[in-house]
């Protein structure tokens, strides 16, 4: 896996509540069982009109040309429902490397986690200036660093009305933020230790 240390990017905003699982990938697109090509289908039946990818409906985000970036902002309790893996498949897959809401479902988020795909948990104040941001100005970007925990909207007019620059930090397993830092899964976690683990048998032998 390609590691994440900071992300600066323009974002997408989704500003729906209560997403879960089935409305990420809908369960009738999980009989593939590799993670590739489940992008084209994220968020399937909100994008196309008749479930047709030849009629994309214009006034969902995903559809907006104004929009775009490698970070999904979504509104609260994102990742509900059915703990299918394949919704991190599909947002990984569809070119975003961050998601960013004030809640996460639990599973989503372990399974996010598990597959490159950083989810950061943030205030409402700060979930609703970045979607005011945006809002604003589409060309808003967004810096997010692992390795310090933090995000920051990175305005591109120091507006009075903000003050500038908005930064906030965030919480992560410091287990999954080493494996996120250096482009790890778990089987390659445990292969860089591999003296680690040879001097401890030698020493309990």
């Amino acid at each position: 896996m390609e590691p994440i240390k900071t992300i600066q990017s323009r974002f997408v905003p989704l500003s729906m509540e209560n997403v879960d699982t089935d409305q990420i990938i809908p369960a009738r697109f999980l009989k593939a069982t590799t993670r590739e090509g489940f992008g084209k289908n994220l968020f399937r039946d909100w994008r196309y009109e008749n479930n047709d990818d030849r009629n994309p409906k214009k006034d969902f985000v995903l559809n907006n040309p104004e929009y775009k970036g490698r970070i999904l902002v979504t509104g609260k309790n994102f990742g509900s429902g059915s703990s299918r893996e394949h919704a991190a498949w599909a947002i990984k897959d569809a070119g975003f490397d961050v998601v960013v809401s004030s809640f996460f479902a639990d599973i989503f988020k372990s399974n996010a986690l598990n597959n490159s795909l950083l989810p950061v948990q943030v205030s409402d104040e700060l979930l609703q200036k970045i979607f005011e941001a945006g809002a604003k100005d589409p060309l808003t970007e967004l810096e997010v660093n692992l390795e310090k925990q933090t995000i920051k909207i990175l305005e591109r007019s120091k507006v009075p009305s903000t003050g500038g620059d908005l930064e906030e930090t965030f919480d992560i397993n410091s287990y999954k933020k080493n494996c996120l830092l250096n482009g790890y899964d778990d089987i390659d976690y445990l292969v860089s230790i591999t003296d680690d683990i040879e001097n401890f048998e030698k020493q309990h032998a």
